[in-house]
């Protein structure tokens, strides 16, 4: 049976205001969010690494959870590798985050965007194909910052807003001297800093991502999934393959979760491996965005 009806994934934090604002459009469906944080970063991946680290978290969600549809709340794995996860899941409904270039080709005004994301994401041709599907008239600067994803992932949650602006001020000035008026958050971890991002940039930029977007597709596929009865994960488990764990972390707390699907609440937070001082992070997350804490898978 499927007691939730979508399951978020991205490296880390980043898909959090996407799953809210799926909400705001249904907010009945029930939720789950799981940061893969064991394989975090995603951005600094190869493709194969991507499509095994994901597939690898698809299986472990499927098989704890099986929901009716997974958000893949993370814009490296959408460009990446959503095409073979689509096929090593035929079953299950995955839905894709992109960078809303579509939508900054109509809202400036000099032709000018500028796209911030993960050097995979900013670097990869599916992102080229979305410029010259929808922005070939654009000039599209395109921004990767790994520095920035790792900022709020790992400080976000306790720093002060003027270190959350200083650490927005380099992509921003960077855009500025591009004289872009549109600024695309490639990176679902940058919805996190939308603010300040706007305020970095000035009052004549537009700052953009793609929640909308994704929670209306969440929406459409769920209509096309309610019939879904028991079964379903055993076909939807695919044949994804394991990726090894890095052994060169930090010792990873191992505790795990061991309650049935219908017993989780909506909206819970959990990740694959998080340091004592990480999980202390993420408690500070959850009360601040007021969402409940699960633990590490």
């Amino acid at each position: 049976m499927n007691c939730i009806d979508f399951a978020f994934l991205d490296s880390g934090t980043g898909g959090i205001p996407y799953m809210l604002a799926l909400k705001e459009v249904l907010p009945d469906a029930k939720c789950v969010y799981l940061g893969d944080t064991a394989h975090f970063p995603y951005g600094q991946k190869s493709n194969q690494e991507v499509t095994d680290c994901a597939s690898e978290v698809i299986q472990t969600i499927v098989r704890t959870w099986n929901p009716k549809a997974v958000v893949i709340a993370c814009n490296t794995i959408s460009v990446t590798a959503l095409e073979p996860l689509r096929k090593l899941f035929p079953s299950l409904p995955i839905i894709g985050t992109v960078p809303a270039v579509k939508l900054a080709a109509k809202v400036t005004r000099n032709k000018r965007i500028g796209l911030l994301a993960t050097n995979a994401t900013v670097n990869h041709p599916y992102c080229q194909k979305l410029v010259d599907d929808f922005a070939s008239d654009c000039t599209v600067i395109k921004r990767g910052d790994p520095e920035l994803v790792s900022f709020i992932e790992k400080k976000l949650f306790t720093s002060t807003e003027e270190e959350r602006l200083e650490a927005v001020r380099p992509a921003a000035e960077f855009f500025a001297s591009y004289g872009c008026d549109t600024v695309i958050l490639g990176c679902t971890h940058f919805t996190h800093i939308a603010s300040e991002m706007k305020k970095a940039c000035g009052a004549g930029v537009t700052v953009i991502d793609s929640r909308d977007g994704v929670a209306r597709q969440a929406a459409r596929q769920l209509e096309k999934v309610t019939h879904l009865e028991n079964g379903t994960s055993d076909s939807a488990q695919g044949t994804g393959q394991s990726s090894p764990k890095d052994s060169s972390q930090p010792q990873k707390q191992e505790e795990k979760f061991s309650g049935s699907p219908s017993s989780i609440s909506d909206l819970t937070f959990f990740v694959t491996a998080a340091t004592e001082d990480e999980i202390r992070e993420y408690k500070s997350l959850c009360k601040n965005m007021n969402i409940p804490w699960g633990g590490v898978l």
